[in-house]
């Protein structure tokens, strides 16, 4: 037996998009629903919600239905993640609330929307949970919520049905989402004992498919490899291009800073040697004009000296000691010997004693 992937635009939408028992198990299994609130029938509705974009229309598949209580479901399938699905996911969800009321009739009419949104990808790195639930809340009293808007991201790869089974039917569901392709030879036999992941699977046989059907099936997965491509090209661009930006603010600010420390310091020592420099020739002119004459003129004598001598040193020192450290950091990146010395200033000759 030889099956398609189940999160193809073509499978995805003939299981989920033709069958409203399967969509209805499904939305059962992976919603927040209380067990008085489970879904018990499903209207199909139009899946048109915006236009598509060229670029991703065969990466997004999607379905859309309602209940008899007016409750609207939307499923769709993400194979790559980009930072602007969940306004997607948000723009999409406002649209079908507000297309329930037309101007004029109360808004007591409008009913939830719940949308559910498997991710072939991970965009929660830092977080354990393959599952995210978000809804309005009262910010300080979580228990506080205003119906509306649910929508639910399922990150695929994160799932393992080791870790997950107090949920038997969200785990079968999301075992034939992620461990079913085309390289399935048999399937497990905890899918096939379920009547209805067992009929998902008769579904998914190649056999059920035209040629056509089968070409376009590939070429969904060709086009998902090219975007996948062309977003992981653009984030190593971003990447490299950050941490271009992020060297020359570091090497402008190092400098700086260099500066700002040099000229602290200078100013530092050259107050303490001109003191001591006035001291000394005040001492000296003091014994013919007085003492407190010479000491006066010597400190100012010296005060002035200092500040100018130590002002151009720590100037100096500071500008040098930072060019050091830079280059010193550089080079313990990795970054070649011209570069350093084109950015620093410093003699190739020095940099390679540091």
């Amino acid at each position: 037996m030889k099956y398609l992937n189940p999160k193809a635009d073509l499978t995805f939408k003939r299981v989920f998009g033709e069958h409203p028992d399967l969509v209805k198990s499904l939305l059962n299994a992976l919603l927040p629903l209380a067990p008085d609130q489970e879904i018990e029938d499903i209207e199909y509705l139009s899946p048109e919600m915006v236009p598509e974009t060229p670029l991703r229309k065969d990466s997004i598949v999607d379905v859309r239905c309602k209940d008899k209580k007016g409750r609207q479901f939307i499923v769709e399938m993400q194979m790559i993640w980009t930072p602007e699905f969940k306004q997607r996911v948000l723009f999409n969800a406002s649209k079908a609330y507000v297309r329930q009321v037309w101007a004029g009739e109360h808004y007591e009419l409008l009913q939830p929307v719940y949308s559910l949104n498997l991710v072939n990808d991970i965009f929660e790195p830092s977080l354990e949970g393959y599952y995210h639930h978000y809804t309005m809340i009262h910010v300080e009293h979580s228990d506080r919520v205003i119906d509306g808007l649910q929508l639910i991201f399922v990150e695929l790869p994160k799932f393992n049905p080791q870790t997950y089974s107090e949920k038997k039917m969200q785990v079968l569901w999301l075992r034939y989402l992620t461990e079913i392709n085309e390289y399935t030879k048999e399937a497990p036999e905890e899918l096939l004992a379920n009547p209805d992941v067992n009929k998902a699977l008769v579904e998914l046989q190649q056999s059920a498919f035209s040629e056509a059907q089968l070409l376009g099936y590939e070429r969904f997965w060709d086009m998902v490899n090219v975007e996948r491509l062309y977003y992981r090209y653009a984030e190593r661009r971003g990447t490299e291009r950050g941490m271009r930006k992020g060297l020359r603010r570091g090497l402008k600010r190092g400098l700086q800073k260099g500066l700002e420390q040099g000229m602290q310091q200078g100013m530092e020592q050259g107050l303490q040697q001109g003191m001591e420099q006035g001291l000394r020739q005040g001492l000296e002119q003091g014994l013919q004009k007085g003492i407190e004459e010479g000491m006066q003129q010597g400190i100012e004598q010296g005060r002035q000296q200092g500040l100018e001598q130590g002002l151009q040193q720590g100037i100096e020192q500071g500008r040098l000691a930072e060019q050091q450290r830079i280059a010193f950091n550089m080079k313990k990146q990795g970054v070649p010997t011209d570069i350093i010395a084109q950015s620093t200033g410093l003699p190739i000759l020095e940099i390679d004693l540091l």
